[in-house]
């Protein structure tokens, strides 16, 4: 996912716009008119750029940005699903796209050069957002969308110990070491902000014989069964739902938050401002339900990312179809 980044040095961006996999690209012609948004179509006359990351969550938020900018009268070139986090940012920042909805998380520390997330999500966006400004990126308001880490279980497991929060693993942990198994990848298992940091925040001990290490989609499965008392998850995975896993709580905000929000590149911005009347109201729509929902239909289901956004798009009443 976001975290495994195509790796580019900072002078080599417009070289690494091609090395990270970005197109050319092609129009979106979805055929829709205002519902909700776009009303009196601001940006009629704007040819506007939308790129995103390759995994399923990125696809469906660049196909929803896309189909609201159509809506609103704007003429739309999809290069969504750039190879890692860098590509995309590169191509906003350059102007090679116009915008993406990226990670508040991924910006602050990966972007930005920062070590320590700030705990308070608003407060998170405020520093990415007044950070950028000199790097020529606007930042609009944010989703409650936060696709970040998580310990989950199956449903025979909530049943049997409980837990619906970080602390509680903790002190299950404690009062029962046999009871707290976790499956885990070998990334989550070493980084700061992964399982030691974890551990760290919450005074947990987990022997070493307890943890599994192994890769995502078979964490989700083991979970599943119950080969784990706990799963290593992202939060807006359609996995959890089509599952029914139990996500635990991060009560004591141990990791970061990596909030979805739309990343403007400020001259575009400047010139097209309408963009905000166009995606706040879709962007306050978007939480960890929504996102599991939509993802799931692709990942679960083997949907079109692009048609289930548009789907949704229409659902929900943002856009209507000619």
């Amino acid at each position: 996912m976001r975290r495994r980044l195509c790796l580019l040095l900072a002078g080599m961006l417009l070289a690494g716009l091609s090395s990270c996999g970005l197109t050319s690209g092609s129009p979106m012609v979805d055929d829709v008119e205002p519902g909700s948004v776009g009303k009196g179509r601001p940006l009629e006359g704007a040819k506007l750029t939308v790129t995103s990351k390759e995994f399923t969550e990125q696809l469906i938020l660049g196909a929803i940005m896309g189909i609201a900018f159509q809506a609103a009268g704007a003429d739309v070139v999809d290069r969504t699903g750039i190879q890692g986090s860098v590509g995309s940012r590169a191509a906003v920042v350059k102007g090679v796209a116009d915008a993406a909805y990226e990670y508040t998380g991924t910006a602050w520390i990966t972007y930005q050069g920062n070590s320590r997330p700030i705990p308070d999500p608003r407060k998170q966006w405020e520093a990415v957002r007044e950070a950028d400004v000199k790097n020529g990126v606007t930042w609009l308001e944010p989703a409650a969308l936060n696709n970040t880490y998580a310990l989950a279980m199956n449903q025979a497991n909530f049943r049997k110990y409980g837990t619906k929060s970080l602390s509680d693993v903790a002190a299950l942990a404690k009062s029962d070491p046999a009871a707290v198994t976790l499956c885990v990848e070998g990334e989550f298992a070493n980084r700061a902000d992964g399982l030691p940091g974890m551990e760290k925040a919450y005074g947990m001990d987990v022997g070493a014989g307890n943890i599994t290490q192994m890769d995502t989609g078979i964490i989700y499965t083991q979970t599943a069964k119950g080969a784990c008392t706990y799963g290593e998850v992202f939060t807006t995975d359609g996995r959890i739902k089509s599952m029914n896993l139990v996500v635990m709580a991060d009560d004591r905000k141990f990791f970061p938050n990596y909030n979805a929000a739309p990343m403007i590149n400020s001259g575009t911005f400047k010139e097209w401002p309408a963009i905000a009347e166009v995606l706040d109201p879709v962007t306050a729509r978007l939480d960890n339900e929504v996102a599991r929902t939509l993802n799931a239909k692709v990942d679960v289901d083997g949907q079109d990312p692009h048609q289930v956004a548009l789907d949704w798009m229409v659902d929900e009443g943002f856009v209507r179809k000619k």
